[in-house]
């Protein structure tokens, strides 16, 4: 389990293809930036932009995870050399500073806008309409693993096709101390819908025809 709250930006420095070709997924090579790695262990979980990822290597100022195909094909950011955000799994002895988050990428989002608002930034995201009953007006959202309130939710028959837009107000401490200052119109991202919203809509479900 995680928190949403952003540890330290590391960068991908490079991707290698497992044994198997890409069909197997890669192993990504990552520097850790300024998350400590004195306590993670071969085996430990840290979440990735928002994906939940396996230690198989580390150093002092780095780490590996293997990425499988499936993992590569349901989230962004993970198949090329960059900046990611960088999350260690929780522990019972830390402040829930943003709210559950499992680590486990829901969909992908697709960036409609991000304009400046006085000292603050608004980004407009485009979801899945599968994910539009699990966002809620003033609700938890994890966008490239931070996590985020929605300030405003719309569902849209748009010529594409049906799609739930919602938006985020991002503070400027968000933006200097996580990727998505990098995030442009037009961008993907991956999306974690809230954990207890995932619960009650399948307690609202069962026993339906």
């Amino acid at each position: 389990m995680f928190t949403g709250i952003v540890a330290a930006v590391g960068k991908i420095s490079s991707v290698q293809p497992l044994e198997g070709g890409l069909d197997a997924g890669v192993r990504l090579d990552i520097d850790a930036g300024g998350l400590p790695l004195a306590d993670v262990a071969l085996g430990d979980s840290i979440a990735i932009n928002g994906a939940c990822m396996t230690v198989v290597a580390k150093t002092d100022a780095a780490f590996s995870v293997d990425v499988s195909r499936e993992s590569l094909n349901c989230t962004v950011g993970l198949d090329a050399p960059g900046e990611v955000n960088l999350e260690k799994a929780l522990t019972l002895a830390e402040r829930l500073g943003g709210h559950l988050v499992s680590g486990h990428v829901d969909g992908l989002g697709l960036v409609h806008r991000f304009d400046a608002v006085g000292e603050s930034w608004e980004l407009v995201i485009d979801a899945p309409r599968e994910l539009a009953k699990f966002l809620a007006f003033k609700g938890s959202v994890v966008i490239n693993g931070v996590s985020l309130t929605v300030n405003r939710v719309q569902d849209l028959d748009a010529a594409s096709g049906k799609l739930c837009r919602f938006s985020i107000n991002l503070i400027p401490h968000t933006i200097s101390v996580t990727t998505l200052k990098h995030l442009r119109a037009g961008s993907k991202v991956n999306l974690e819908i809230d954990l207890i919203a995932r619960y009650v809509e399948r307690m609202l479900s069962v026993g339906k025809s």
